[in-house]
């Protein structure tokens, strides 16, 4: 038997979907390649000076190739935060998931959101404004990025406008 979907099962419009991540120039294939070139890049050397008799220096060499180590590994751990915004008719929901995994969500009703890209010198800041409550989103961001961003946010925002415009009247 068809019939109307019920209200709870009707999929809301979505106007604007993305999950922003932190940029990291280095794949972990890469990873893996620059610790082996540095691994084999200090052994060698360590080799040439146990031969030369200065033998204590060995272990600099391998003291240097572990600091690499653990400063890309903290790189990569603090790649899993990552922030979720949607705008469906309802809510613009802003979901960030923490290195460790916490989570934390804003959500803002659309009429009275504001979307704003303060500029500075060569840098940039992203804030969701409304009721006097303020969320910086994409923090994370190279410049540039966060200006797509903004731009983006604000045109879905206008479609949305556009969209419930008529229920508005």
């Amino acid at each position: 038997m068809d019939g109307p979907t019920p209200p709870e099962l009707q999929a809301s419009p979505v106007f604007f979907d993305a999950v922003l991540y932190p940029y990291r120039s280095l794949p972990p294939q890469g990873f893996l390649i620059l610790m082996l070139v540095l691994s084999a890049v200090s052994f060698a050397a360590g080799v040439s000076f146990v031969l030369m008799g200065a033998w204590p220096i060995v272990g600099y060499f391998g003291l240097d190739v572990l600091l690499v180590y653990l400063a890309f590994r903290a790189s990569y751990r603090s790649a899993r935060t990552h922030e979720w915004v949607r705008l469906t008719e309802d809510t613009l929901t802003v979901e960030r998931v923490g290195r460790r995994g916490e989570r934390r969500r804003w959500q803002f009703q659309p009429f009275w959101l504001r979307v704003v890209l303060e500029e500075r010198d060569e840098t940039n800041r992203l804030v969701l404004t409304s009721h006097g409550r303020e969320l910086v989103v994409g923090g994370f961001l190279a410049p540039a990025e966060r200006k797509n961003l903004a731009a983006a946010l604000k045109e879905a925002l206008v479609r949305w406008r556009r969209h419930i415009g008529p229920a508005i009247s």
